[in-house]
């Protein structure tokens, strides 16, 4: 079964891609039942969470937490308070929704293609890419988190990781006037604490010297593991290619693949088509949360 470029693999790991999970995540079949009955034990008794618990759904969890369940369900539990606390910016989040954000705007993109590591490659276009005027920084992280809930359910990226481009090619007042702390706040806890995928690195690059500003907003909010995988490029692409091998990048990051010319009008219809799968999320955290 070939797969749309515009789309996530569902199918089963390779045995390849199992091997790195056994050497990465430590994941073996008796491990894997293990630890799937162990969390599923541990959620059955905490009563003020509401999750499923059905294997496919617990390994979202257990794989980022190299399958020890205490801290899946710390994790899912750190989640339901991300959820709770930003309740006005979350709650009943659909795709269309943001269905011109994704359409009419090229803020969030995803390269077709993986890394040599086997990564999804996620960008985002924060300089003049972006005007906040038409998107708003809430509504830039309403995108990024419904394209965070179709990755989650792709079995390569929950392995292998996830990589962050963040291109500020071109970054302007305009478009750090729009940077708040609370917002800054808002996506760098979001980032450590509520997401359950693998965050293997974030490249900053095109940065002009008015990043200082957003740089001095994002500070207080980086935890020391987030840190070490933050990488500054400026325009030395080949930098990048230390973290990133040019032949899985385009032409604007000095790779040998073709420029991009595609975006999120393309990855949207793949959003929309995991609808029920959010639709579940949006159920998700605290049993009593309203």
């Amino acid at each position: 079964m070939s797969l749309e470029p515009f789309d996530i693999d569902t199918s089963e790991p390779t045995p390849e891609l199992l091997e790195a999970a056994h050497r990465e995540l430590r994941e073996t079949p008796e491990l894997r039942a293990a630890a799937i009955e162990e969390l599923r034990r541990l959620l059955h008794n905490a009563t003020d969470l509401h999750y499923r618990d059905d294997d496919d759904f617990l390994l979202i969890f257990l794989r980022p937490c190299h399958f020890y369940p205490e801290s899946a369900l710390k994790m899912m539990r750190r989640i339901a308070d991300f959820k709770k606390t930003n309740h006005p910016l979350m709650h009943n989040l659909f795709p269309i929704d943001e269905k011109i954000s994704f359409t009419d705007h090229q803020i969030v993109n995803v390269l077709t293609n993986k890394d040599h590591k086997g990564r999804r490659v996620l960008i985002m276009n924060c300089g003049k890419a972006w005007d906040p005027k038409q998107v708003n920084a809430e509504k830039m992280f309403r995108l990024f988190f419904l394209v965070h809930l179709v990755a989650q359910l792709e079995p390569s990226t929950q392995i292998n990781g996830v990589v962050i481009i963040m291109d500020f090619d071109g970054l302007s007042l305009k478009q750090v006037r729009a940077l708040s702390p609370s917002f800054s706040k808002l996506l760098l806890t979001f980032i450590q604490e509520a997401v359950p995928l693998r965050m293997k690195e974030v490249h900053i690059i095109k940065q002009p010297y008015v990043f200082n500003m957003v740089w001095a907003l994002f500070k207080p909010f980086i935890g020391e593991k987030l840190r070490k995988r933050l990488e500054f490029h400026g325009s030395d692409m080949k930098k990048l290619h230390k973290y990133i091998s040019p032949d899985c990048l385009p032409k604007n990051y000095g790779g040998t693949l073709p420029a991009i010319n595609y975006g999120s009008t393309d990855w949207y219809p793949c959003i929309e088509k995991y609808v029920d799968h959010i639709a579940k999320w949006n159920t998700y955290g605290y049993a009593n949360s309203p």
